[in-house]
């Protein structure tokens, strides 16, 4: 006996609607000068604090001053967000993406001057 031929219904796709949530530019805007300006005194910062490591390796002479300047420096990351504070800048309203992206910028400009001011030009005989 042959089989009866069963009619495949289909099912009647559910109807997605995309609503997109309301987009505030102003605010957008006002958030990304408010991060320009706690990098830009990242930035400021990074170069005393790198500027002032290189100074005590170099006063001090001994070869193995690098390694205290580097804690030094290390040591300065933990105090940016009390300086913040100081300066008035609420480091709350900031992400914590941008926050690390600061501390990052913070250590390589900061070990980057130092570096640069250990060297020859600037060496202290």
């Amino acid at each position: 006996m042959a089989k009866k031929r069963r009619l495949i219904k289909e099912k009647p796709e559910e109807e997605y609607e995309f609503t997109p949530s309301n987009f505030d530019e102003k605010e957008f805007i006002l958030k990304d000068i408010y991060g320009t300006k706690v990098l830009f005194i990242t930035i400021v910062y990074a170069v005393i604090v790198g500027f002032l490591a290189a100074v005590i390796c170099n006063v001090l002479g001994d070869p193995i001053n690098w390694v205290l300047d580097t804690i030094m420096v290390f040591a300065a990351v933990f105090t940016m967000k009390k300086l913040y504070v100081k300066l008035g800048i609420r480091a709350d309203l900031l992400e914590s993406k941008t926050m690390m992206g600061d501390y990052f910028v913070f250590l390589v400009m900061a070990l980057g001057i130092c570096i640069v001011f250990i060297n020859q030009p600037f060496l202290v005989p």
